[in-house]
């Protein structure tokens, strides 16, 4: 039902039931991490991607009662050759709980777990623990970043900018209702995973003609297109970026301008980088 191109969820808990009673239907062990992510890895493959991001929910370890460790490394064993796969564990603002707490520490000098990402409802308050945690998540090499801007404001976007130090936002298109903060956005280089159709089916913005990624493009932010949670939004990446180029109007030069945003900010080097960047421009005759 939530695939059909006109429906909206309610509010983020009723999207949040949804996907978190598909997830514990499926999600016993491991192993079933593990089928899961095949699946997943190789359409991205078949589809011509070469980098892909996608995290782990703490909440569903905690819940599963199962070993954070397993879990990372059965899903990086599912990743197929000619795909860069980075791993993330997604936090919930309550998620430093008794059961996780050890595992997010231990978690640290895991090197198949290759970051942190803040996830869940933006208004609920930051706890104590996640500024430290995300400090010693970045002191020890890991990558991090954080959800924000979606659902509340561009102040929660400032709090995770200054409190958390991320570089990366998920979503943050509610910048754009702070012209100083899409300045600073620009000016410090933050990158924007945006999302559309997530966006839409939210109700974070009423139309895809509403959205806001191309003022955020014309302001000179760093923007990427990314599809979100596949199981709950059905959208494939070709999906989101038709919707950029029929829907939202954006240019040939500033679509291809999103892809290459997306070479820039994986977590890769700089010469695969830049073959992938070569490969763009040749198929497209650039």
């Amino acid at each position: 039902l939530s695939w059909a191109p006109g429906f909206r969820f309610d509010d983020f808990d009723h999207f949040e039931r949804e996907l978190l009673g598909y997830a514990s239907d499926w999600f016993h062990s491991p192993e079933d991490y593990h089928r899961a992510a095949s699946v997943i890895f190789r359409e991205s493959l078949d589809a011509n991607v070469k980098y892909l991001e996608t995290s782990i929910a703490s909440g569903c370890i905690e819940f599963g009662g199962l070993d954070l460790a397993e879990v990372v490394k059965a899903v990086k064993t599912a990743v197929p050759k000619g795909l860069e796969v980075r791993l993330f564990l997604g936090i919930h603002h309550d998620g430093y709980s008794d059961y996780m707490a050890p595992r997010m520490e231990r978690s640290l000098s895991d090197d198949l777990l290759d970051g942190y990402d803040l996830h869940g409802v933006e208004t609920v308050p930051l706890q104590s623990w996640t500024a430290a945690f995300w400090k010693k998540a970045a002191d020890s090499g890991k990558f991090i970043k954080a959800h924000a801007g979606e659902f509340d404001g561009p102040s929660f976007i400032s709090r995770a900018l200054t409190e958390l130090g991320v570089g990366r936002l998920e979503h943050g298109v509610r910048s754009v209702e702070d012209p100083l903060l899409v300045k600073e956005l620009v000016e410090k280089g933050i990158v924007l995973d945006v999302c559309p159709w997530s966006n839409l089916k939210l109700n974070v913005v009423p139309s895809l003609k509403e959205h806001p990624l191309k003022r955020l493009v014309e302001a000179g932010v760093k923007c990427t297109v990314n599809r979100d949670d596949p199981v709950s939004f059905g959208t494939t990446l070709i999906d989101e970026y038709s919707a950029v180029s029929e829907e939202m109007g954006l240019s040939d030069g500033q679509v291809v301008t999103l892809i290459e945003n997306g070479f820039d900010a994986a977590l890769v080097s700089s010469d695969l980088k830049d073959l992938w960047r070569g490969e763009l421009r040749k198929e497209l005759s650039l």
